[in-house]
């Protein structure tokens, strides 16, 4: 992984309450004409695609019935993705599975392209995460809060899995699961590290939880 060439140009994907973290998976209906384009495009070349959160909560980023004209704004780091299947669909919708490889910080934002956004992404702050895997992260405290945001919000997970899972999948895949706010996945994806994302993932279950409104809401699987 430490080999991967990531490209400074990076078509982008903006999603409402989706994140991707190094190593973990995310899958992705993708049924906007754009995003067909962009997709396709990507088949085209190296398979990457840059996940990004609009600054404010957009149901319209992923609800087919409520497209925009404008293009939101975006928050400045994201994480780039490559391709691991791909699904063409007979009506034209992609079922893409991504793999997360590597953060990134926006540097400018580029024309579109085939109606989808690019950037000029940089990596330099990131290089860390192209061995995120092997980083230690002992689950035990993880398991524990987990029991204890179960029962206070009457949640059910599957402990026997989940007891089974690496301690940095199991950070990484709670972080990107869990019910949090946009902005609060928004802070778990830009923690400097691992460590930091353990404690802020701790301290966000041991808070309390407001609904989320439709605008907010993105739901990927419990793991990969």
């Amino acid at each position: 992984m430490s080999e991967l060439t990531l490209p400074p140009v990076l078509p982008i994907f903006p999603l409402t309450g989706s994140l991707l973290l190094p190593g973990n998976l995310l899958p992705l209906n993708v049924f906007e004409p754009r995003y067909r384009n962009l997709v396709a495009d990507a088949l085209e070349g190296e398979k990457f695609i840059g996940m990004i959160q609009p600054l404010v909560p957009r149901q319209d980023n992923w609800v087919e019935a409520a497209q925009s004209s404008d293009d939101p704004e975006l928050y400045t780091v994201g994480c780039v993705g490559r391709i691991d299947e791909c699904e063409p669909q007979q009506d034209g919708r992609y079922l893409v599975l991504l793999r997360g490889v590597c953060r990134f910080r926006v540097r400018r934002e580029l024309p579109v392209q085939r109606d989808y956004r690019r950037v000029m992404a940089n990596y330099s702050e990131f290089q860390r995460d192209l061995a995120e895997l092997q980083a230690d992260v002992n689950p035990a405290r993880l398991m524990r809060a987990l029991r204890a945001f179960g029962v206070t919000h009457d949640l059910e997970f599957d402990f026997d899995l989940l007891g089974s899972v690496p301690g940095i999948s199991l950070l990484n895949g709670l972080s990107v699961a869990l019910p949090f706010r946009p902005a609060e996945k928004q802070a778990l994806l830009e923690a400097a590290g691992p460590a930091e994302r353990e404690e802020m993932l701790l301290a966000l279950m041991g808070m309390g939880l407001e609904p989320l409104s439709t605008d907010e809401y993105y739901s990927p699987p419990i793991l990969n």
